[in-house]
């Protein structure tokens, strides 16, 4: 693929608006490193600058705010004091200014839609060349505050109404729904199929729900919406992505992204990979549908936190894809996306952080009719050889894989 033609897919977008001065000047690498602040830290700082709404279960923890989406910022499975898992940029938030073609204010799960690039691109308007000068993040998923349903102790329903425009020129109106709940022990163990006990974890499901509320059927033809969940989190010099896929897989991986990954920092072995999450070198990875399987992991050998991320995928074969010109298939995407930070072009980034990325599959709603997409996302800390037996049973890969 393209490198040109595929900047920006993902959050790694914000890097790249450096190109011009003063878009260089607002990624600049953070003067606060939210990789050093506990969960209660983040908490008090959130609170001072937006309003925060906290879901709560014993010492599992995390934090949502409705000016960003419904945005999760982060969790903890630790209270307070415990280590907190998104990455956060202290510095955008802190400024209270917008930026012009992105606001990244960071977190660890998110809501998007795409397709991003292409003849039925959302982050270009009819005509625009596709170039950065040109892209744009769409306000609703970028600076619009989504309107609070219903909250309780550990879970937050969020909803908001809006019309949308493609690249082609196609209109489309749609109510979105985006429920935030933590999970109990029994929910928890009934999705990942493990014990949960004597460790210390985290977990909590978005659940992002898009209707077509038009007078018109949605046309492949004309374009369609797909529902693109991302999570920004604490990189580390010794973190890594684990992704497992079918059998044979290892030739199907995108990793062209931003040009070639040196073998260090992929690991392609024949049912999963491994790739480095240190925020020192920016590269970008995808699985398609034909050999994918819904989890991914990833793992940071420093301070003993294994991470799990399920999504759904019920064998589906259409995937919008976002690259950046006009498309002879427009409908041959990936499934899930993994980004690593680093320096871009001028040498600046963002930050400390890495993700993990999924989308629904490419589906033409009738009148009224919905598409849901559901991620969980699950932290482990604890013993070594509690995490290493969560980690080979789910992701097929021992934890001495990594090393240090």
């Amino acid at each position: 693929m393209n490198p040109k033609a595929s900047l920006f897919l993902g959050l790694c977008a914000i890097a790249l608006a450096s190109c011009n001065q003063n878009a260089a000047k607002q990624t600049a690498a953070s003067k606060v490193d939210s990789a050093a602040k506990n969960y209660g830290d983040d908490r008090q700082f959130l609170e001072k600058h937006v309003k925060t709404i906290e879901l709560s279960q014993g010492d599992a923890k995390l934090l949502v705010v409705p000016k960003y989406q419904g945005r999760v910022m982060t969790s903890t499975c630790q209270g307070d004091t415990g280590f907190s898992f998104g990455w956060i940029n202290y510095n955008l938030i802190e400024s209270n200014k917008y930026q012009e073609h992105i606001n990244a204010y960071g977190g660890e799960e998110r809501l998007w839609m795409g397709p991003e690039g292409g003849q039925f691109a959302l982050f270009f308007k009819k005509g625009d060349p596709f170039d950065i000068k040109h892209w744009q993040t769409p306000a609703i998923m970028d600076t619009v505050t989504f309107d609070l349903i219903n909250k309780t102790a550990n879970s937050a329903l969020f909803s908001k109404s809006f019309e949308i425009e493609n690249y082609s020129g196609t209109k489309f109106n749609v109510n979105l729904k985006r429920e935030i709940g933590l999970l109990d022990k029994v929910k928890a163990e009934q999705y990942l199929g493990v014990k949960l006990d004597d460790i210390k974890w985290v977990g909590y499901q978005a659940k992002n729900t898009i209707q077509n509320t038009g007078d018109k059927d949605w046309d492949k033809a004309n374009g369609v919406l797909s529902i693109w969940l991302l999570s920004m989190l604490k990189a580390a010099p010794h973190s890594a992505i684990i992704i497992p896929y079918q059998k044979g897989g290892a030739k199907s991986v995108n990793d062209t992204y931003f040009g070639n990954i040196p073998a260090e920092r992929l690991v392609k072995k024949d049912d999963h990979l491994i790739f480095k999450a240190d925020a020192h070198y920016r590269s970008k990875i995808g699985i398609p549908p034909a050999t994918l399987k819904p989890i991914a992991g990833s793992y940071d050998a420093d301070k003993n936190v294994l991470t799990i991320m399920q999504f759904d995928y019920n064998g589906e074969k259409e995937y919008v894809n976002s690259v950046w010109k006009q498309q002879p298939n427009p409908y041959s995407g990936d499934v899930l996306n993994a980004y690593n930070d680093g320096p871009n072009d001028t040498g600046t980034q963002l930050g400390p952080f890495y993700e993990m990325e999924t989308s629904s599959p490419a589906v033409a709603l009738k009148k009224q009719q919905t598409l849901t997409h559901v991620k969980r996302i699950f932290h482990f800390s604890g013993d070594q050889k509690k995490l290493n037996a969560i980690a080979v049973q789910l992701l097929g890969v021992e934890l001495s894989e990594f090393g240090k």
